[in-house]
């Protein structure tokens, strides 16, 4: 068993295949395990185990009006495993969908009016990430991003680590090990242009731009995979 497990909360197969690999390529390990919460809860895998967790996207929103089922439990899982990283028994980064759930876990306020599309973007860290071990040493990261909602303040307890002009929180951390993000880390631009493939009438860009918006991605230069090496490194420690 290795000591991260990527918690995969996307339907589609595809995408969810492609970010396992990008989460273990980044994370630089030979093996990284799996649970898809839209599949398995929690308890079919001994979660409480693992010293890291890294949770990936998903076409879910926090502020969906009307949630099944599957999403009531999935987010009931996550905030489970971000309740370990809280309490300090894990180290944890949820992306994208995952800090919503992590802001309302928290008492914080998620809305849609910051939404970006998908495309490269950069954060500018404050002085909290510049110090960060996880997003530092900064002043600033190139990122792939693409999202519906966010939070326009950082929830209670939490320590704002980067932000930018177009969405107010792109990363804090809560304690010193659970870290939230509004951005993908783990993609490259080929596999972020992969994913834009499968989430192409989904409404994170206009479908008639397709072609101009693959080709800023994969022309785009980010940082990610060096921001997943440190969290990695900081769950060993």
């Amino acid at each position: 068993m290795s000591s991260v497990l990527y918690v995969c909360v996307r339907p589609e197969r595809m995408a969810a295949d492609a970010e396992h690999r990008s989460f273990r390529r980044g994370l630089d390990l030979t093996t990284l395990d799996r649970v898809d919460l839209l599949h398995a809860s929690l308890e079919t895998v001994e979660w409480q185990q693992y010293d890291g967790f890294v949770v990936g996207g998903s076409p879910f929103n926090v502020t969906d009006a009307e949630k099944g089922e599957h999403q009531r439990a999935v987010e009931h899982d996550l905030e489970r495993i971000a309740r370990r990283a809280l309490d300090g028994h894990a180290t944890a980064l949820f992306t994208c969908y995952g800090i919503g759930v992590v802001t309302r876990m928290l008492g914080g306020g998620v809305h849609t009016d910051q939404p970006e599309p998908a495309s490269a973007t950069t954060v500018q860290l404050t002085d909290a990430g510049v110090a960060d071990p996880v997003l530092g040493p900064g002043p600033a990261l190139s990122v792939f991003t693409a999202h519906k909602e966010s939070a326009r303040e950082t929830p209670p307890g939490a320590v704002l680590l980067a932000t930018n002009d177009a969405c107010t929180v792109q990363a804090y951390r809560v304690g010193e090990r659970l870290y939230a993000t509004q951005f993908h880390p783990e993609a490259s631009p080929q596999d972020f242009a992969d994913r834009m493939a499968v989430y192409r009438a989904s409404g994170y860009f206009d479908p008639r731009d397709y072609e101009r918006t693959e080709r800023a991605i994969l022309d785009a230069s980010v940082d990610g995979h060096d921001l997943l090496a440190r969290f990695s490194r900081l769950v060993g420690d």
